[in-house]
């Protein structure tokens, strides 16, 4: 409350906060840090525990990690080809790092470390680097002249064709970083907004209770939507930086 009218702060919970005080020093340890931390140990305790116990015929949590491995491998050798099963250690680790920081955000009192576009950005250029080490190592200058110009395209074509390549490789780590930052952005300030308005509306009496029942139950819905879309934006994450390897890989 502000001048005895009620405020909506979407934006305030992607304020990034120091959490470890005195004993981080110099080093700004945010909440961020903290949940990207939480979300490697997590998977790291789902592989070492769900495969320890090497039954043939599985539990629970060893199904989950034998179904988390076999997803990310087929991915990497469908999308790459046989040379995938070298990549799968980064877009397994990547995978998983997105899907964390996607769903650590739904629980109470989390924090979405993929809504900031300095994390996102930071990763799709990770992936941008990777991909062109991986093409240079694999076709050395070659990689230039084939991909920007690719074999049988009319020289008299190369004014155009040449800036286009050049600008749609580019692209590439904007729409990868935009495209996950602006969805998990957009789904938690619907989720503040609306559960802002149920507290208005329950504060103002008999009918305004009554009133905030839709507004309850659009969340409960955004709940179960924003579930899908955590998975699908590290689905898509992962699976265009996989068609990336496959372009360096195998060029054009």
């Amino acid at each position: 409350m502000a001048g005895g009218e009620a405020k909506i702060d979407a934006l305030g919970q992607f304020k990034l906060a120091t959490v470890l005080g005195p004993l981080g020093g110099s080093v700004n340890f945010t909440q961020a840090n903290l949940f990207m931390v939480l979300g490697g140990l997590l998977v790291l305790a789902l592989i070492h525990y769900g495969m320890k116990p090497r039954a043939v015929v599985p539990g629970r949590l060893q199904a989950l990690a034998e179904m988390a491995y076999g997803f990310i491998d087929d991915m990497c050798h469908e999308q790459i080809g046989h040379e995938g099963r070298r990549f799968f250690p980064f877009v397994f680790t990547l995978f998983f790092f997105v899907l964390m920081g996607n769903l650590l955000g739904l629980l109470p009192y989390g924090f979405t470390y993929t809504s900031h576009i300095a994390v996102t950005f930071a990763l799709a250029v990770m992936v941008i680097v990777i991909v062109t080490g991986v093409a240079i190592f694999t076709h050395g200058t070659t990689f230039f002249t084939e991909y920007f110009f690719p074999k049988g395209t009319p020289v008299a074509l190369a004014p155009l064709v040449i800036p286009i390549e050049v600008i749609s490789y580019l692209s590439r780590p904007v729409s990868l970083s935009i495209r996950l930052f602006a969805n998990m952005v957009a789904g938690h300030v619907m989720f503040e907004v609306f559960a802002t308005f149920v507290v208005m509306m329950a504060g103002a009496g008999l009918l305004g209770t009554i009133g905030a029942i839709g507004p309850m139950a659009l969340n409960v819905a955004l709940m179960g939507f924003e579930l899908l879309v955590a998975f699908l934006q590290a689905y898509v994450f992962a699976i265009l930086t996989c068609i990336y390897l496959h372009d360096a890989v195998h060029l054009h």
